[in-house]
């Protein structure tokens, strides 16, 4: 077994990070973060091949080939906190990345429909991870390249979708500021103020990925498919469940594509203009 040698950055002496149990050749520097395992796995069922398929705690891997584009999936399970792991570790490994969450949310407004898409500009941080990195004001938003890729993407498939900001928040239920018999919220006014300000919805990581990637300096943005209607009251139907699912996981494949395409349009440019295509 390999020794860990330091308590600061936690990784062995062929560069296998202590948490996501990955070395540097396993992973791509395309990757897919989605909460739950299985979609990873529905993920790495649309690559024409895999290399890599690792499980360490709750991190579950794919690494494969899309198209021609090695990507890497992988599952972080719920929250901030582990998403603050996998996203600090895989930058030990490869850098610079390009990241996109491909998750699952609540609209907190009307004209949202259950099964839609909502794209992130960027994220309210009502969470506390972040906070361990940069002050209270600092803005977390999504990289416009990735933006305007997951934008084309969606409108090439011909999907209802929705763009705006989204708020994180540290927990599913008072969290969210859910009702919830025998658990009374501290603030059950919050969901109310976060429609008014126009938020489009709720999910529980990318406050914290756009915080990190802003900090580092690597290219990050969320696309999640909507499984809750919250001034509707409403969840989605478990039949209808994995359709949801579908178009957000082809969404952010045709975005690593159309992120491609910008690469090589914009070769040693440091940004993607309009005027590269």
């Amino acid at each position: 077994m390999s020794e860990f040698r330091s308590s600061e950055i936690v990784q062995d002496e062929t560069g296998r990070q202590y948490h996501i149990g990955l070395r540097p050749d396993d992973i791509s520097d395309k990757i897919i973060l989605v909460g739950d395992p299985d979609r990873a796995r529905r993920v790495a069922d649309l690559f024409e091949s895999v290399r890599v398929s690792r499980q360490n705690r709750e991190y579950v891997t794919f690494t494969g080939t899309y198209k021609g584009l090695e990507l890497t999936v992988m599952a972080t399970g719920i929250g901030c906190d582990n998403t603050e792991i996998a996203v600090v570790e895989l930058c030990q490994l490869k850098f610079p990345v390009t990241i996109i969450r491909c998750g699952s949310c609540g609209a907190l407004q009307s004209d949202i429909e259950i099964e839609d898409l909502v794209i992130s500009s960027g994220a309210v941080r009502l969470e506390n991870t972040s906070t361990f990195f940069v002050e209270p004001g600092y803005p977390a938003v999504a990289s416009h390249e990735v933006i305007l890729a997951l934008l084309k993407s969606a409108a090439n498939e011909k999907l209802p979708h929705h763009f705006g900001m989204t708020a994180t928040a540290p927990g599913f239920y008072g969290a969210q500021g859910r009702h919830i018999p025998g658990f009374p919220a501290k603030d059950e006014a919050l969901m109310d103020r976060l429609t008014k300000q126009g938020i489009k919805n709720f999910e529980m990581e990318s406050s914290t990925l756009f915080t990190l990637a802003s900090l580092r300096g690597f290219r990050a943005g969320t696309i999640c498919a909507v499984f809750a209607s919250r001034p509707r009251d409403r969840f989605i139907d478990p039949v209808k469940k994995g359709k949801a699912e579908l178009r957000a996981i082809k969404t952010a494949l045709g975005a690593f594509e159309i992120i491609n395409k910008m690469d090589e349009q914009k070769g040693n440019a440091p940004f993607w203009l309009p005027e590269f295509s």
